[in-house]
């Protein structure tokens, strides 16, 4: 019997080819569900030929899911097992402190998460459903929970990779965006009015890790713009103590 073939070589390309496979794939994960082919090209200085070619490539493997509504691409199935499983959701006894906010409010109540480094929504209030949950991790500038994430940030323009106007409330604006994240920085305290949706607002505080003060989720409430544009002592009250209560539940 012949010997088994040995398994050809690499040729100088491959290694080449292979990296800008692994960096795409890190560029929809680092951009989120959406990001488009011209984006991706322009945030690894590929050309356009080359990464149509690669990002058709990891569609044809299932590592990379093209989203029709969104004009652009998403983690596929087999992406899921690059990753190790994380817990699905809060525990019951973070869930129940939610709950026993939402009872006292009459306003849209979310708990997110950011030990991914993104905005997730952990516990989405099922009666005032809140924003797009892949629109709020593209676009953390534009809502209160992805204002929480930026103030955390050494560099905040490493996570924003576009200040897109969503209304005229919007901030595009680098230094204005920069004001008031250092605002958010040293109170705690986010809020934004219209900037996602006209009408619509919302106020959210930080959640940190007990021992080492890192930030690990945000409690919003959402609500009216006129609202939430309001002083509300009260209900911000009520907000920091729920939150100071979900603190050692979440660490």
């Amino acid at each position: 019997m012949s010997p088994p073939a040995e398994p050809a070589p690499l040729s100088g390309r491959q290694p080449k080819a292979v990296r800008n496979a692994l960096a795409v794939l890190e560029e929809v994960v680092a951009a989120g569900p959406g990001v488009t082919a011209k984006e991706i090209s322009a945030a690894l200085k590929l050309p356009p030929a080359t990464t149509y070619r690669l990002l058709n490539l990891l569609v044809g493997e299932e590592y990379l899911v093209r989203l029709p509504d969104l004009r652009g691409f998403a983690l596929g199935r087999r992406a899921g097992r690059l990753t190790v499983p994380v817990a699905s959701g809060p525990p019951a006894a973070a869930r129940a402190v939610v709950e026993r906010l939402r009872q006292r409010v009459r306003w849209g109540v979310h708990l997110a998460s950011y030990q991914s480094g993104r905005v997730e929504l952990a516990d989405a209030d099922p009666d005032h459903p809140p924003s797009d949950g892949a629109l709020l991790a593209r676009y953390p500038h534009a809502s209160a929970l992805g204002k929480l994430l930026l103030a955390e940030q050494a560099d905040w323009r490493a996570v924003v990779r576009e200040l897109r106007p969503f209304t005229t409330a919007t901030i595009t604006e680098a230094g204005r965006l920069e004001t008031e994240l250092a605002d958010v920085a040293r109170t705690g305290l986010a809020r934004q009015c219209g900037e996602l949706y006209p009408g619509r607002g919302c106020l959210a505080v930080a959640i940190r890790d007990v021992v080492n003060g890192t930030l690990v989720a945000g409690l919003a409430v959402s609500g009216p713009t006129e609202r939430v544009a309001e002083p509300n002592p009260e209900l911000l009250a009520l907000l920091r103590e729920h939150a100071e209560q979900l603190a050692p539940l979440l660490a």
